[in-house]
């Protein structure tokens, strides 16, 4: 089962994430924040991908990217922000951080769901 690391400081948007994950078969893991980020993602055993929020106290989005893609053993890893921020200079930081696809809240589960699968490999 791939496992995707969900980074978000709203509760309610991590426990959305999470259940469209699980219905998608997909082992969620949870942080509030990119510094809560980091240090599940050095607990997990693996993570596949990475749904990132932008805009988060203590360490934000683009942040975390960064300080992620910083890392060899995560160097290739998937990340996909998931924010209200829809602006171009946003987005080419995140494409300049390492981020591989961009979504604007509010969402369609099935969408994430599709990009998921299209970044997740086999």
């Amino acid at each position: 089962m791939k496992t995707v690391l969900i980074v978000d400081d709203s509760a309610s948007m991590r426990q959305v994430c999470t259940s469209a994950l699980s219905r998608g078969g997909y082992n969620v893991v949870e942080a509030s924040d990119g510094r809560d980020g980091l240090s599940k993602l050095a607990a997990a055993q693996k993570v596949h991908l990475i749904i990132s929020d932008v805009n988060m106290p203590v360490m934000d989005g683009l942040t975390f990217a960064r300080e992620v893609k910083a890392q060899p053993a995560y160097k290739f890893m998937p990340i996909i922000m998931l924010t209200t921020e829809a602006g171009e200079e946003k987005k080419a930081q995140g494409r300049a951080a390492g981020v591989k696809a961009w979504m604007v809240k509010p969402f369609q589960p099935q969408v994430l769901l599709d990009a998921v699968a299209k970044l997740v490999l086999p």
